[in-house]
């Protein structure tokens, strides 16, 4: 049988708030927005009020860590679940401001009616009913006198007993003396074992990740500028989205927006780009993984915490220097220049719209190439290629689908064990070799997802190579995706409809060609045979019926930047024959762009 490795310890709700007041405790969600709605609160207050379970919390100890004197340090607790519970009560019972989504300090006023003996949020009607006590925080602060509000309340409300209201409002005040159960994890548990038990544990309903308990382990150190670090990651990936978040910061944040990481990244506030947004996990994965050449998230904790993988120790002066290179991560992902000359190698691939990109990780991994590659002292070009190269073989291959940490840990150390350029050679030569160029990919591009990575990697051919539309001879392909042109079905889908066809039949991304809106509405309906024969007649001189192109030259040249059989021109293909003839068509366009992507011979 096991050793049990907790202890249930119950406390009263006073007990808890002062400690967390004292900070002895660590409630790292009191940084971040406080995501209940206020009806949460008030549901909380009423369960207490009854007498209703509220659930247990789960703290966790620190480990012991040597410090440099080598005498030993007992860590602070941090509360690992039970976190909007605490703040909720804090804000309810202690009038404690929490954070909005808008990072602002709000008060969440929760009102009381001792008659009957209800709670409701605070509004602007009941603050003008008599009958509601409007805040109940007032109630628990130590010059609170019940006899005294008890008093004016039956003034100001005819026919209430006195003694009565006095009695339920020391009903209420007695919430403070319920008890809730913690969970003290054993501070002997190693960082593997506590990251299961807090990704196991739910907080308002969301399955918590590495990245979160990551999160709470930085903003719960104050000795090395953890609380900081952890606003200045949540503050870029919230400015990434919405560039006037800068004006809240400044209002609302003084103290931060005179860090060196808000300078870092207030250049976020004069920019619309939009290809990559990170999110806090994206940035601690991208940061930890570049500066600590490791992508276990379990190990940043571990790191962070003191560990010594060798001796199996906690020692203070690897957690102070993990702190120092962490920060130095979330700096260098901040950069000015480093993000926006990625984001300009990205957009080089020809990957112009975040819907081509698909998995975050994709682009994640390829800013971990980089930033490690930019630390490490790789030439600028050999870099810029392998970026390249590395994104577009992982969206053909799927390398950063799923979950992204084993793939990340065993990249990276590739990288640094034969070094960054020889390890992506190596990994993009025997990936995408001639078995995958002549028959993987014109089988992958067998499907009628509109979301394939292989439709996503044909458009970014047709982007670096600058073609023109179907049948367009001015606007680009670029640009119809930018402005949102039509996609084309060759073979259109009515026609296949009437033919007997489904929807994975004529929705075929082989089927699919980028063209002007005023172009696919003239092809309307019409079976190739006919509209492909009247494209013939028009590039031989006749009548201007589909776009401009005047000369069979032209016309050629578009079919072939669109990978299009030109054997149509000459008579309509069986359906089936076309879709295996131009799927080969794409994945040679595919091959020929990816080849385009090593601008600089190695040898």
């Amino acid at each position: 049988m096991s050793t049990q490795q907790y202890s249930i310890n119950p406390q009263p709700i006073q007990t808890i708030l002062s400690w967390v007041t004292a900070d002895q405790i660590a409630i790292p969600e009191i940084q971040r927005p406080f995501v209940w709605e206020t009806s949460k609160v008030r549901d909380l207050l009423d369960s207490l009020y009854k007498g209703f379970p509220v659930g247990y919390l789960i703290a966790w100890q620190n480990p012991d860590v040597k410090l440099k004197d080598g005498s030993s340090s007992v860590g602070k607790r941090i509360l690992i679940d039970g976190q909007q519970r605490v703040t909720a009560l804090m804000a309810a019972l202690l009038g404690t401001p929490v954070i909005n989504k808008d990072y602002e300090e709000i008060h969440i006023k929760i009102a009381f009616h001792p008659i009957e003996e209800k709670f409701e949020v605070a509004n602007s009607a009941i603050l003008k009913d008599k009958g509601w006590i409007p805040d109940v925080s007032e109630l628990f602060k130590a010059e609170a006198n019940l006899f005294e509000v008890s008093r004016i309340y039956t003034d100001q409300n005819e026919g209430v007993e006195q003694n009565t209201v006095f009695d339920t409002l020391n009903r209420v005040k007695m919430i403070a003396f319920n008890t809730v159960g913690i969970i003290d994890l054993d501070h002997s548990l190693d960082i593997e074992t506590v990251t299961e038990i807090f990704i196991r544990v739910n907080s308002a309903g969301a399955t918590l990740t590495q990245a979160d308990f990551a999160m709470s382990k930085i903003a719960a150190n104050e000795n090395y500028g953890g609380n900081t670090l952890r606003k200045a990651i949540d503050y870029f990936s919230h400015l990434a989205v919405n560039p006037g978040f800068e004006k809240v910061i400044l209002k609302n944040d003084k103290t931060f927006a005179a860090t060196d990481y808000f300078k870092k990244m207030k250049w976020l506030a004069d920019t619309n780009e939009d290809l990559y947004d990170p999110s806090y996990t994206d940035m601690l994965r991208v940061a930890f993984t570049s500066q600590f050449e490791r992508a276990r998230l379990q190990d940043l904790v571990a790191l962070l915490s003191g560990r010594n993988f060798e001796t199996r120790t906690y020692e203070e002066a690897i957690a102070e220097q993990s702190f120092a290179s962490l920060s130095d991560g979330i700096m260098q992902f901040m950069n000015k220049t480093n993000f926006e000359r990625f984001i300009m190698i990205v957009r080089s691939s020809g990957l112009e719209l975040p819907s081509m990109i698909g998995s975050k990780n994709l682009i994640n991994f390829s800013y971990v190439i980089y930033l490690y590659g930019r630390r490490t002292g790789v030439k600028a070009n050999l870099l810029e290629d392998s970026v390249r190269k590395w994104l577009v073989m992982s969206l053909l291959t799927g390398r950063a689908v799923g979950n992204p940490e084993t793939m990340f840990d065993t990249d990276i150390r590739g990288m640094r064990d034969v070094g960054l350029i020889k390890y992506v050679n190596s990994v993009t030569d025997s990936t995408l070799n001639k078995s995958f160029w002549e028959t993987l990919l014109p089988q992958s591009l067998a499907t009628s997802s509109s979301a394939s990575p292989f439709w996503a990697a044909f458009k970014a051919a047709q982007i670096k190579a600058n073609d023109r539309g179907f049948l367009s001879t001015e606007i680009d392909v670029r640009s119809l995706l930018l402005l949102r042109g039509d996609v084309h079905h060759i073979y259109p889908r009515n026609y296949l409809k009437k033919q007997g066809s489904k929807a994975p039949q004529y929705n075929q991304i082989a089927n699919f060609v980028v063209t002007q809106s005023e172009i696919n509405i003239a092809i309307g309906d019409q079976q190739p045979s006919i509209y492909f024969a009247q494209l013939k007649d028009q590039g031989s001189g006749g009548i201007k019926r589909y776009g401009s192109i005047e000369t069979m030259d032209r016309l050629i040249e578009n079919m072939h930047s669109n990978a299009m059989p030109v054997s149509l021109l000459e008579g309509e293909l069986r359906y089936e024959d076309f879709l295996i003839e131009r799927r080969v068509l794409m994945a040679n366009k595919i091959q020929s762009y990816f080849d385009s992507l090593s601008l600089v011979n190695i040898d």
